[in-house]
This record gives structure tokens, C-alpha cells and sequence, in this order.
């Protein structure tokens, strides 16, 4: 009577070392969902860096309008003053009674003054003074008003834009954990942890993909 060969009874049976098939399983979603958050991880440190450089750029011009307006309103603090004093020597050449002085100081007014310097005289003084009237806008008045608007824009803009990249830096911390939760399930641990932890991942990574999508992006 023949005899099969000794090799056809054992090829029948698996080598012992050979990983179970949901071993290969977990090994696969763990690398996809490495891959994959990998990426997702790169894109939010991208996006910080953007928005954290426009958040700069609109700080800067938030400063330079500040230094703006900070100039026009010495601007119009000494067009000011110069008013205050020729007005002063008005009011002292009307108290001696000197016309013809009080005349010609008039005629040196500046041009804002004078308008609410008219004004005045014409509403019968009812103001203390020609500097209480809305007429009278010192140079540099408007102009510095604008440069504070535009410099608590930019500033609010900044601010904005800093809170943009601030939650692109708390995504990169989420994903950061993805990968070590990731990274955890491929270390020989049982089938269930594996699969747990798995679990655990991908809900994050769904979760953080999810909330991502709702941020805007700078490029």
C-alpha cells in the first residue's frame, strides 16, 4: 500500500506564526487612520501659521494706525491751542475797549475758529465760548477720529484672526492624540483593546474632520 508524503499532511495546517486575519485587519485601519490624520494634522499647522501671520499683519496696521491718530490729534491739540491764545487776546482788547485791535485779531483768526466764532456771535453768545460751538473742528480732528476707527478695526480684525489660528492649533492637539491613540492600538495588545482603542480614534478623527470642515480657510 502506497503512502502519501509527509508534506501534503503538513501543508494542510497554517504555520503556527502566522497573524490571524483581523490582526492584518487593525494593522490596516491603523495605518489608514495614521495616513490619513497625518495629513489633517499637517493642514491645521498650515492654517495656525496663516491665520497666526495675518493676525500679525493686522496688529501691525492696528499699531500704525494708532500711531496715526496719535499724530493728528497733537495736530489738532496745537491748532487748538493756537486758537485759545489769539481768542484770549480778542477777549482782552473787547474788555479795554480797543476796536480796532479786537478787529484785527479777528481778522487772524483761523479758519475753523472763525466759522464758530460767527456762530457763536451770531446765536447771541449763549455759549461760553466760540470753542463749545459743534462748528469749530481743530485740523486733524477728522482725521485722527478715522485713524482710531480704522485702528480698533484692524484691531478687532487681528483678534479674530488670532482666535482662527488658535482653533487650528487646538484640531492639531486632537489629531496629535488620534495618532498616539493610533499608534497604541498596533502594539500587540488583545483584540478587543485593539478594537476599542481603534474605535476611539476613528470617532475622534470623525469628529475633528467634522468641526474642521465648519473653519475657514486662509491660503
Amino acid at each position: 500500500m502506497s503512502r502519501l508524503p509527509a508534506t501534503t499532511t503538513a501543508s494542510a495546517t497554517p504555520p503556527a506564526d502566522r497573524p490571524p486575519r483581523y490582526s492584518e485587519t487593525h494593522e490596516l485601519i491603523a495605518v489608514i487612520l495614521l495616513s490619513l490624520v497625518a495629513v489633517l494634522t499637517a493642514w491645521c499647522g498650515f492654517e495656525s501659521n496663516k491665520w497666526g501671520g495675518d493676525s500679525s499683519v493686522a496688529f501691525s496696521e492696528a499699531s500704525a494706525a494708532r500711531i496715526e491718530a496719535a499724530d493728528y490729534d497733537s495736530q489738532a491739540r496745537d491748532a487748538r491751542g493756537f486758537d485759545l491764545a489769539v481768542y484770549s487776546q480778542w477777549v482782552l482788547a473787547e474788555a479795554n475797549g480797543d476796536t480796532e485791535l479786537a478787529d484785527y485779531i479777528e481778522a487772524r483768526f483761523s479758519e475753523q475758529f472763525a466759522a464758530a466764532f460767527d456762530a457763536w456771535m451770531a446765536d447771541g453768545q449763549q455759549e461760553r465760548g466760540p470753542f463749545q460751538r459743534p462748528e469749530y473742528v481743530p485740523p486733524g480732528t477728522e482725521k485722527a477720529a478715522a485713524a482710531k476707527e480704522r485702528a480698533d478695526a484692524k484691531q478687532a480684525e487681528a483678534l479674530d484672526f488670532n482666535e482662527k489660528g488658535d482653533n487650528y492649533s487646538l484640531m492639531t492637539v486632537m489629531f496629535a492624540l488620534v495618532l498616539f491613540l493610533a499608534a497604541i492600538a498596533q502594539r500587540g495588545i488583545s483584540p478587543l483593546a485593539t478594537r476599542i482603542i481603534l474605535g476611539l480614534a476613528g470617532g475622534l478623527a470623525l469628529v475633528g474632520l467634522v468641526v474642521l470642515l465648519t473653519f475657514p480657510v486662509r491660503v
